[in-house]
């Protein structure tokens, strides 16, 4: 099957994961067909998530289990990008982390020490904020005890959900408000709508048009747009075409939406928005 007329127009794709390749890990149908037929075209591509719950090593597990063939350089991962910031501006320091153990082992391979567990916790350098399936209340009083002296204040995304087979779950922005709200601070953001994860994409795969392609328009789309490149938005995951039709003026509009990455990738003879 070829290729849809605006995605033949570029070099390389980048792909958001949750809710544009797959929901709960399970892939949206067409999804395999459409990232298939992008390689067969000689398009490069490369997959982003904002969601750390998971190590690029288990992402790319997870691809080749589902029939997407994918290396460690393919998947740039929010918990990745935290590591690299930890490691370039905070090497040496403490932190309490609120997420996976994953997310605490890229906080400890950056040379910080996590001080989860111990008397120290409240006294932390810095809080690192990524979703979760285990919170606990204490999670959020420790926390907050320690932003309250003073600790630096990061997180991974604001993503308020994200999409599982039976609906929307609650994502690392719904922990992020509770510690906001308790504490009167703002924390700064490393992944999406900013522009690192997207830009790293690039700087793996190499220069050419790229266009990037995702299921939110406050995250992926903005996040594009802060890296100076072209995004696609499809209806499969968070956003609704209601959303689509009250963005506002100043948003960055996507250039293309569809119902799924089929529907955007493949030419099947109908014409995306």
């Amino acid at each position: 099957m070829a290729l849809s007329a605006l995605v033949r127009g570029y070099d390389q794709v980048i792909l958001d994961l949750d809710g544009c390749v797959w929901i709960g890990g399970q892939p949206i149908a067409g999804s395999v067909d459409a990232i298939a037929e992008l390689r067969t075209a000689g398009k490069r591509v490369a997959f982003v998530t904002n969601n750390p719950r998971r190590s690029s090593e288990d992402y790319v597990q997870a691809l080749w289990a589902v029939g997407v063939q994918a290396s460690i350089a393919d998947v740039v991962t929010v918990g990745g990008a935290v590591q690299h910031l930890l490691a370039e501006t905070r090497h040496g320091m403490t932190a309490f982390v609120v997420g996976t153990d994953t997310l605490l082992g890229h906080v400890t391979d950056a040379g910080v020490k996590v001080l989860n567990g111990t008397d120290l916790a409240t006294r932390a350098d810095m809080v690192v904020v990524g979703g979760t399936d285990d919170l606990v209340y204490d999670d959020l009083r420790v926390a907050t005890l320690a932003l309250g002296r003073g600790a630096d204040f990061i997180a991974t995304s604001r993503d308020p959900t994200h999409p599982m087979p039976d609906g929307l779950w609650p994502g690392t922005g719904a922990i992020l408000a509770a510690l906001e709200y308790a504490t009167g601070r703002t924390a700064a953001i490393v992944g999406k709508p900013e522009p690192q994860l997207v830009l790293t994409a690039i700087d793996r795969m190499g220069e050419g048009r790229t266009l990037a392609v995702g299921d939110r328009l406050d995250t992926d789309v903005a996040g594009a747009a802060k890296a100076g490149v072209d995004a696609a938005l499809v209806l499969s995951g968070v956003t609704t075409a209601d959303d689509v039709a009250a963005l506002g003026e100043d948003d960055p509009p996507p250039i293309a939406v569809a119902d799924d990455l089929a529907s955007l990738v493949l030419d099947r003879g109908e014409e995306t928005a």
